[in-house]
């Protein structure tokens, strides 16, 4: 198959792919261990975790936390990140990127580790409702590096695998795109390093939304 126009179903990561909100969410999740007696993650560690479902992402940055505190440790993250979740935005440039593959006619999908509610409120909140074909989050399918978000969506939009592009920020986004079959491509502005994504196995590692919007021009 030539590689033009290859890609019916785009699926994006939010955090660090289309939402800039790495840092933000680093630091509340170290904030979040700090205040429930934990050790202070480091910043590197605390964004790793980024794109994990919450709960296994908490308990992955902070070993040190016993299990009965997780409760409290969540309820704590979420508090952080709702003060801070204003002054988060849409990467510059993606609004565009999204009409204009909209356009060309292909799916445009999200796969999260967010919850269903916190995406749902977050496009509301951007006015992005109705650009996106179809979402899979954490909480309703399994988190990632599970590939059963982006197997239920290649599902509802009848879109093969060799069709089907996963584009994310972090390593686990694209170990689930390979767990699901389908081509992948990393973000490098986002969570975690650009050697760690061309690692498994990514067809391009973006080092900008610009860089990304010209590497999918001739592709779908």
């Amino acid at each position: 198959m030539n590689d033009l126009h290859r890609f019916d179903l785009i699926c994006f990561d939010w955090d660090g792919t289309l939402f800039d909100s790495t840092a933000i969410i680093a630091r509340c999740i170290q904030e979040a261990v700090v205040d429930v007696g934990g050790a202070r993650p480091s910043a590197q560690d605390a964004a790793f975790v980024i794109g994990l479902s919450l709960g296994p992402a908490l308990a992955r940055v902070a070993p040190d936390i016993p299990r009965e505190k997780y409760v409290a440790l969540g309820a704590r993250y979420r508090e952080h990140y709702l003060a801070h979740q204003n002054d988060i935005s849409l990467f510059a440039g993606v609004l565009p990127l999204i009409r204009e593959l909209r356009q060309k006619g292909c799916h445009l999908a999200v796969a999260t580790g967010k919850s269903r509610r916190g995406l749902d409120e977050v496009l509301t909140s951007r006015a992005l409702s109705g650009l996106f074909d179809g979402s899979r989050t954490a909480d309703e399918t399994a988190g990632k590096p599970n590939p059963r978000m982006l197997l239920e969506l290649m599902r509802e939009f009848g879109a093969p695998p060799e069709r089907t592009l996963m584009i994310g920020d972090t390593s686990h986004d694209l170990e689930m795109a390979r767990n699901a079959g389908c081509a992948s491509v990393g973000v490098s502005y986002g969570a975690h390093r650009s050697e760690d994504l061309d690692a498994l196995g990514a067809l391009f590692v973006a080092r900008s939304v610009p860089d990304l919007r010209a590497w999918l021009e001739a592709r779908v």
